[in-house]
């Protein structure tokens, strides 16, 4: 079997039938796994599909819902020039509107959990992303190791709020200091402000993308890793 070209997974993905064959069970809001097949129909594309009409309200998160979060996410990670997020679009499907995935094949053999305690390139750049985009959740279970040992980080959508809400297993670089490479890829998305903001505001509030950039904005002018405030718990629970 041919191995699809990543552009025709992003369009099968963004516009092909979508099947849904299961449920994940330990999900809290509805995460449904299914696919899509491809443009020439010979191949099926595994998907995860969150509809909004399966979203739990959440408090603290009260505008906007938590699929356009995901969809942003994936979209910010694109513009810092990140491959973090696996192909995220906002789109219809079996019961509505909702964020519609790429699915990851995880290496099952993969030690997570001690990995993700290590300073491993790859995890600082994660952490990286999160402290741009303020992620209130990054449990170890959020990470992917795929079957190539590609990293991943899925499950955004309680991330992007405007005030800062930092909650991460991830703090082995909390007070270090940003490389001069970090800085320039934070420079950099500052300097796209404006196609940014038109992509991001029909997502997110306004409110929280004017929060982005002064985020962003503070960790080039501090020019280190943000460490825990003490206002707001630091780790997500569970961890894992």
């Amino acid at each position: 079997m041919l191995e699809l070209d990543p552009l025709s997974i992003v369009k099968s993905i963004a516009t092909a039938e979508i099947s849904i064959s299961g449920r994940l069970v330990d999900a809290s809001n509805a995460s449904l796994f299914g696919t899509v097949f491809s443009q020439t129909g010979e191949q099926e594309i595994p998907i995860i599909y969150k509809p909004i009409a399966g979203e739990r309200p959440l408090w603290d998160f009260p505008d906007g819902n938590l699929a356009s979060r995901e969809v942003a996410a994936y979209q910010i990670s694109k513009y810092l020039g990140f491959n973090i997020v696996p192909f995220t679009t906002l789109r219809d499907g079996p019961y509505g509107m909702g964020a519609v995935q790429q699915w990851i094949e995880i290496d099952e053999a993969f030690d997570l959990i001690s990995f993700s305690q290590t300073d491993d390139p790859r995890l600082r750049e994660i952490a990286l992303f999160d402290a741009v985009i303020n992620n209130t959740d990054r449990k170890i279970g959020h990470l992917l190791m795929d079957t190539e040992h590609n990293l991943f980080g899925i499950d955004h959508g309680v991330s992007l709020h405007s005030e800062n809400k930092l909650r991460t297993v991830l703090w082995q670089w909390r007070g270090l200091q940003l490389t001069e490479i970090e800085k320039a890829q934070l420079q950099r998305f500052i300097a796209e402000r404006e196609p940014i903001t038109a992509s991001l505001l029909n997502l997110i509030t306004a409110l929280e993308v004017d929060a982005l950039f002064v985020r962003v904005s503070s960790l080039i002018s501090a020019g280190i890793f943000p460490e825990p405030n003490g206002e707001w718990p630091a780790i997500p629970w569970p961890p894992i």
